[in-house]
């Protein structure tokens, strides 16, 4: 439903109230209401740096990103979302365990996210991390839709760790263990939060039991685009715990970033013996990987010379509940090519 002129207007003036949300003002906030809270409701939250305290749960809740929706779907949130926005390209929405929250939310946009388009679904919190839908270059950021009368969570992988727009706070499967246990206190699904933390904390220790205990880390180099520069991931992205928690040695791991960009002559200086590429975006893998196999000065790269290539869906690599799964099926890849380090 569009909003007319004069609902527009409503909504200007509503701040935070349709998700009974508040930036908290301090510790001394906490009795300002007078008198015990009744039951779960209200509940502070800490969300990058920021705390927020909501009086109930958010009831029509916008996601923007792939990561972002499932985490909403693992914790058994659909009742509670209004829908999400993302891309078609984000790999086989059939194989995942929470598949039917795509079959029952809407699906907003398949374009990015918009102030008009939040409005429209008459939003009470949008889910959404820096550069996961949060731009000020579009307009959309916690502080616009707060004037809106909209509260925002953000991604904790994409918090902005004071480095002007560098992004990162802390390790990457601390920040989906971090969003999933705050969602779980937001909407009084606590319990199930903490059943799918611990769940994801033996898939993960179970890969980590199968990898070598002593010997050769293999190196690893996360491609997702890029052919001037190539655009990567930092120790505070996703990609740094699965590379390192499957048993490789992520090369990349000094930078305190979580997705960002290098340069190739810094690639061919640590020469990877692996490239992991992200299936994302409007090139294909498998072009990504004819250029990496065909680009003159990778030539003599060591995951280029012997075509130690491995493709992984976008989904597994930003923070979302596809982690630990893909940490498994790196593992499994390494352990495969074996051995020391290639001549």
């Amino acid at each position: 439903m569009r909003l007319t002129p004069l609902a527009l207007v409503l909504a200007l003036g509503l701040g935070l109230t349709g998700c009974g949300a508040h930036v908290a003002d301090d510790a001394a906030d906490d009795g300002a209401r007078g008198g015990k809270p009744s039951g779960h409701y209200p509940v502070t939250v800490e969300n990058c740096g920021t705390k927020v305290t909501y009086d109930k749960a958010p009831g029509r809740v916008v996601t923007n990103d792939v990561g972002n929706t499932e985490i909403m779907f693992a914790l058994g949130l659909e009742d509670h979302m209004a829908g999400f926005v993302m891309p078609d390209d984000k790999g086989d929405l059939d194989a995942v365990p929470w598949k039917d929250g795509y079959r029952t939310v809407p699906w907003l946009s398949k374009k990015e996210i918009t102030k008009e388009l939040v409005l429209d679904a008459e939003a009470d919190l949008v889910f959404a991390g820096w550069n996961y839908g949060f731009s000020e270059a579009t307009g959309v950021t916690p502080a616009a839709l707060k004037k809106l009368g909209v509260g925002s969570h953000v991604l904790t992988e994409s918090c902005r760790n004071g480095q002007g727009a560098a992004r990162g706070v802390m390790p990457p499967l601390e920040a989906l263990y971090t969003d999933l246990t705050t969602l779980g206190k937001i909407f009084d699904v606590e319990d199930r939060a903490a059943a799918l933390v611990r769940d994801f904390k033996k898939q993960v220790a179970d890969a980590r039991a199968k990898t070598p205990k002593s010997g050769h880390r293999p190196t690893v180099f996360l491609y997702d685009d890029g052919r001037d520069r190539p655009f990567t991931s930092g120790r505070y992205a996703g990609p740094h715990d699965i590379i390192t928690k499957a048993g490789g040695d992520h090369v990349m791991k000094d930078l305190d970033d979580s997705w960002t960009t290098v340069g190739w002559e810094t690639v061919v200086e640590r020469d990877p013996e692996v490239i992991v590429i992200n299936d994302y975006g409007d090139t294909s893998a498998a072009r990504k990987r004819e250029f990496l196999l065909s680009y003159g000065p990778l030539r003599n790269v060591s995951a280029v010379k012997h075509r130690r290539i491995y493709i992984m869906d976008y989904a597994d690599l930003v923070e979302s509940p596809r982690n630990p799964a893909a940490i498994a099926a790196l593992a499994a890849y390494l352990r495969g090519i074996g051995g020391p380090r290639p001549e």
